[in-house]
């Protein structure tokens, strides 16, 4: 007896017997489909062949019959062990697949048929050939793989095997791609050369839809085209990616120059063919330019008329026909344009245009309004590099080689900003007119912009291409405002900030509106948070709109002039607005001296004080300042210009200049009456001859003042400072005993402490007893902490010397480094300076290691503060030379010493000058070269005479900087021994 259990499991396995006979049957109902598709369609496409005029056609249709041919064909069994059924089941498993190919054969026989009726070969000439011959190449490729996979059995790992789906994507897209080419009746006209569209009526060659094909000549690669290869190469790259550009810069930057030569790149032209339209809008006038203008040139650009209604279909139409390059040339024309609610649908049909499959857009335009619901990407165009712009301008200029152009030519680029129409016109106006250099450059400085305009058109006027844009309607809607904008950005070097811009401008409440417009029309960049103007636009401004005049500039003057008394040394947010817009307060500041000059001075003088502390760098005010007109009313404000500007001078070690400024601002003081700060400018003028190691000049000069009548109407506290300062350029000429120095500055309030301790310094130098200079120095030092940093870094500094020069050199350096810490963050100056002293005793100590690490330290460390630590320069290469010299490095201390006398001669420093002399010789000497060795001990002495110091003194008061004791060669030449008898 059958089981329950059983029985159910025998039911199961009858469905499932039934199910698998039903599924068999539909899978052969299936095969027998397929198997009449694949017999129907090569029949009908061998009689179609038959058919067909052209020879190039038939070969098109025996290629895809060949295709379709391979699949059907049937293995034998005795070589592949597969039947006529197995192969169909195979199919089957990628039936989907297989009928897309099968459909697209049935589609290009249909085209085809349609396509060459009424043709001739002489067609072939035409756009029918181009397109035939497209299709000959894709079919031909699928034929190719089908023949070689044949051989493999790909066949059947084709159908039915799920990976070899991609190979036939591939394969359907290259057919969709090609076909698009004879999709529509209208290109299947244009292929034949026939006036009547193929589903119209036989014989009727005036409808309203036709459109006739001219094949367009793509204009040819710039001939004067220099400085863009590496960006042509990046956009180019980006078109082959089938990207969208938008190229966006101010006219004559080479917008136009740089889309024609994209398309004629070597990979665009093997992409596009003869698929590549350059439509330009130049010329058409904003106001007045309708859709149908726009469509037009459109058309015409493309090489077709257009009849009838609808062209943004017909355009659209023909450009679905293949693979296109357009290039939208002066966008802005037809983007001003479309503001106007008449004209929307222009970015409306470039967004259609652009969603067309393998259609590209390049649009060049000085705005920024590009069509919306486009991914454009969108490239700044910058001016040329100095190379480039010196190139393109010698390939016209042939008065005068390239050679010949340092300085002048050279520098008149620059002021072009290297903007490219600029050079063009320059050099043409130069060529023609036969200008010299020296006369070209007289031209230019007498007629800036002028000299740009030797034409009509905006390929011959820099004015035209700027009357341009200023003629453009959004810049027409801004009113005056926007010129006045405009004025202001050419007057303020740096551009306008816009951060402040509301604060600097408040007469005009739209500001960010009016730049935001003036942005998108590249009248003006976005850089650093400023908007500027590229050189030829500033210039074109300058010599064309009204400037700004003192009182239109009112608001500026007004936020500036207050932002500068408001600041202080410490840094806040008065200080961060003199460093960002610096240049720009120097320009008003400037402008209101030649206008204004009795309102300017005090800001002119703080201004100064404000870069000292925060921005220190030379000024273009100097000239300005030393012009002012003295008159009774004007003697104090000049000598207080003057005043700050000898110490912003003196801040950057530029000692020439701050000299020159102490002096003629203390002449006006003693004559306006100011005797207080008459004699500031002398002690600070005694100061700078005492840093250049000049100890006779500084004792002199101060020696003369106490005997003007200015002295005796001076404070004590001012005398003091006077007496101080002469005696320690007595001390360093050793000219007075050391009894008699900082004696009578000794009991004043504000310079007694600091006499106090020059004083037993000074008896230390002379060769006092080194133990009571250290009592007194740690017996001063604690009075130090209240009186400030300079006077206890005086303090710690005797301390120090001392401690180096009894070898105690660990405490030395320990002394050094609490005045490094003192000055560590928040003065560069005396915080680098003290670390050298630190690395001059590490090399005592034998660490050479650490006094390099110390004397040099990491990249960049000093850019902050370049401009003014010339002394430290100095300093920091004399102490790498005595470095490297401890070390018997002969060479390289050789190679330092001499750039410290390099340095040195520029910066009339005498000091450093006779250490790194002094220390030629002894290199010298040790090599045994006496002669050259006397050369340098004998420069060494005159520069100790030209300073006032005694050569046995050389050393005295700068003890970290004596070079090692078996350096003898000195003191031997000094006392005139063997063999330097006969030198002296």
């Amino acid at each position: 007896m059958t089981s329950k259990k059983t029985k159910e499991k025998l039911g199961r396995s009858k469905k499932l017997e039934d199910s698998k006979q039903a599924s068999s049957e539909t899978q052969q109902s299936q095969d027998d489909n397929v198997a009449q598709i694949l017999g129907a369609t090569i029949s009908a496409i061998n009689a179609t062949r038959d058919l067909v005029p052209i020879d190039l056609a038939k070969g098109i249709l025996g290629t895809i019959a060949n295709i379709l041919t391979i699949a059907q064909v049937r293995c034998p069994i005795s070589q592949q062990n597969w039947s006529s059924t197995t192969f169909i089941q195979s199919v089957i498993k990628n039936k989907s697949d297989f009928q897309v190919i099968v459909d697209k054969c049935e589609t290009i026989r249909d085209i085809l048929e349609g396509a060459t009726v009424d043709a001739t070969e002489d067609d072939l000439q035409g756009y029918l050939g181009h397109a035939l011959s497209r299709l000959n190449k894709s079919v031909n490729r699928i034929n190719s793989d089908v023949e070689s996979s044949k051989e493999q059995g790909f066949w059947h790992r084709l159908f039915s095997v799920t990976i070899d789906r991609d190979r036939i994507a591939r394969w359907e897209k290259d057919l969709d791609q090609v076909l698009m080419l004879f999709r529509t009746e209208a290109i299947t006209g244009i292929a034949i050369r026939v006036d009547r569209l193929a589903l119209g009526p036989k014989g009727n060659t005036h409808r309203t839809n036709d459109i006739q094909y001219r094949p367009p000549v793509p204009p040819s690669r710039p001939s004067m085209f220099y400085g863009r290869d590496d960006l042509v190469a990046e956009l180019t790259d980006l078109v082959i990616n089938n990207e969208h550009l938008a190229l966006i810069g101010p006219g004559g930057m080479g917008k136009s120059s740089l889309a024609k030569a994209i398309i004629n790149e070597s990979l665009v032209m093997n992409k596009f063919s003869d698929m590549r339209f350059f439509i330009t809008y130049d010329g058409l006038d904003p106001s007045t330019i309708t859709l149908d203008t726009f469509m037009t040139r459109f058309a015409g650009a493309l090489g077709i008329e257009i009849a009838g209604a609808d062209p943004v279909r017909q355009i659209s139409t023909f450009l679905r026909s293949a693979s296109a390059l357009v290039v939208l040339d002066n966008a802005e024309t037809f983007e001003e344009a479309s503001a106007s609610s008449a004209l929307g649908e222009i970015p409306s049909f470039i967004a259609e245009i652009a969603c067309i499959p393998g259609i590209v857009l390049i649009l060049t335009s000085r705005s920024r309004r590009s069509a919306p619901n486009v991914p454009w990407i969108t490239k700044d165009i910058l001016p040329l590099d100095s190379s480039s712009a010196q190139e393109a301008f010698f390939r016209i200029y042939r008065l005068a080689s390239r050679e010949c152009m340092e300085g002048g030519i050279a520098n008149l680029l620059q002021d072009l900003g290297y903007h490219p129409l600029s050079i063009n016109l320059l050099a043409n106006a130069a060529q023609q007119n036969g200008w010299s250099p020296v006369m070209l450059l007289e031209r230019w400085k007498d007629r800036h912009s002028a000299v740009l305009d030797h034409g009509e058109g905006k390929l011959q006027s820099l004015s035209y291409t700027m009357q341009l844009s200023l003629s453009s309607p959004s810049i027409q809607k801004l009113g005056e405002e926007a010129r006045y904008t405009l004025a202001v950005i050419a007057f303020l070097p740096q551009g306008l900030n816009e951060a402040l811009s509301k604060r600097i401008l408040p007469s005009i409440p739209q500001i960010d509106t009016i730049c935001d417009i003036l942005w998108r029309q590249s009248f003006i960049y976005r850089q650093d948070g400023f908007v500027k103007m590229l050189a030829p636009i500033r210039h074109y401004v300058q010599d064309s709109l009204p400037p700004p005049d003192s009182t239109r500039l009112r608001g500026i003057r007004t936020f500036y002039y207050r932002t500068v008394q408001l600041c202080r040394q410490a840094r806040d947010s008065h200080a961060d607005i003199i460093i960002s817009d610096h240049l720009n307060i120097e320009r008003v500041v400037a402008f209101d001296l030649a206008h204004i000059p009795e309102e300017t001075y005090r800001a002119c003088g703080k201004f100064l004080e404000c870069l000292q502390w925060h921005l220190p760098r030379p000024t273009s005010l100097t000239p300005a300042i030393f012009n002012i007109i003295e008159n009774s009313s004007t003697l104090s404000s000049k000598a207080y210009c003057l005043w700050e500007l000898g110490w912003l001078y003196n801040t950057l070690s530029q000692h020439t200049e701050s000299m020159k400024a102490f002096k003629a601002a203390g002449a006006l003081y003693l004559t306006a009456g100011g005797h207080e700060m008459a004699a500031e400018c002398v002690t600070s003028c005694a100061d700078l001859y005492q840093s250049q190691g000049r100890f006779i000049e500084a004792e002199q000069v101060l020696a003369d003042f106490q005997h003007t009548e200015s002295w005796e109407h001076l404070s004590k506290p001012t005398k003091a400072k006077a007496w101080f300062f002469l005696d320690v350029a007595r001390m360093y000429a050793s000219t007075t005993s050391a009894d008699e120095l900082f004696v009578k500055s000794s009991d004043d309030r504000d310079w007694g402490l600091q006499s106090k301790i020059r004083h037993w310094r000074a008896k230390f130098y002379y060769g006092g007893d080194i133990v009571q200079t250290k009592i007194h120095l740690e017996d001063l030092l604690p009075q130090c902490t209240s009186t400030g940093d300079f006077i206890r870094r005086d303090a710690l500094e005797g301390l120090a010397e001392v401690a180096f020069c009894e070898g105690r050199l660990s405490e030395a350096m320990d002394i050094l480094q609490k005045i490094v810490e003192m000055f560590e963050g928040h003065d560069s100056v005396q915080f680098h300076w003290y670390n050298v002293l630190k690395a001059l005793v590490a090399s005592k100590q034998g660490d050479y290691a650490l006094a390099r690490e110390l004397v040099n330290p990491a990249p960049g460390l000093f850019q902050s503060f370049a401009l003014r630590t010339a002394h430290i320069f100095l300093f920091r290469s004399y102490a790498s030379a005595c470095i490297e010299l401890a070390t018997d490095a002969y060479d390289r201390a050789e190679s330092h010493f001499i750039a410290t006398i390099e340095g040195c001669d520029i910066q009339g420093q005498l000091c450093f000058k006779a250490y790194s002399k002094r220390g030629l010789g002894e290199i010298a000497f040790v090599r045994g070269d006496f002669t050259l060795a006397a050369r340098y001990f004998t420069e060494t002495r005159s520069l100790c005479t030209e300073m006032g110091v005694p050569p046995c003194h050389l050393y005295s008061c700068e003890r970290f900087g004596v070079l090692p004791d078996r350096f003898k060669g000195w003191s031997i030449f000094l006392e005139g021994q063997s063999p330097f008898a006969n030198v002296l």
